[in-house]
């Protein structure tokens, strides 16, 4: 099984979240194992997606289960049995990372997130459209129906956190 993960994952299972609770820390922590054991995790060419987990996250693999799956990503992002890349395109690559070709220009999305556009574009891209694993970020719930639209799955992982809508 092909997913893409959204940073807060890996920032839950480091339990740099303050409203996450243990359940889903725990939920968190066993799904980068899985991922680790036996899933491949999908990214983009440009490292849009590993410059943010770099940016949020410890590549030394220490303290956290965040940290050691940034490890686990660096150490294995040469195997395709375990980290498969894909190309995203930005619209304007001098002024703005966050806009891509990809990423969908219908209203119902015109409000979301600009720094979650590069998941959804890799989803999109990638010709199985594996699932976006979600933790903590209640945005990704408001915008659920359009993305299922375009075939764009969201996994909560922390569902009990999620509005309900």
């Amino acid at each position: 099984m092909r997913v893409i993960v959204d940073t807060n994952v890996a920032v839950v299972a480091n339990q740099r979240q303050s409203h996450a609770t243990a359940a889903c820390v725990t939920a968190c922590v066993e799904r980068l194992a899985l991922i680790e054991r036996e899933q491949t995790l999908v990214l983009d060419e440009q490292w849009f997606i590993l410059r943010e987990y770099l940016q949020r996250l410890h590549s030394t693999g220490q303290p956290g289960a965040g940290d050691r799956f940034l490890r686990w990503v660096l150490t294995n992002r040469a195997n395709p049995q375990r980290c498969e890349f894909v190309p995203i395109t930005p619209k304007r690559p001098s002024q703005d990372e966050n806009d891509f070709v990809e990423f969908p220009a219908v209203p119902e999305l015109e409000k979301f997130d600009p720094a979650d556009k590069k998941f959804v574009a890799v989803a999109l891209t990638h010709p199985e459209h594996p699932p976006i694993l979600n933790a903590v970020d209640t945005d990704w719930q408001a915008f659920r129906q359009p993305l299922e639209r375009l075939g764009v799955t969201v996994d909560f992982l922390c569902g009990e956190l999620m509005p309900r809508r």
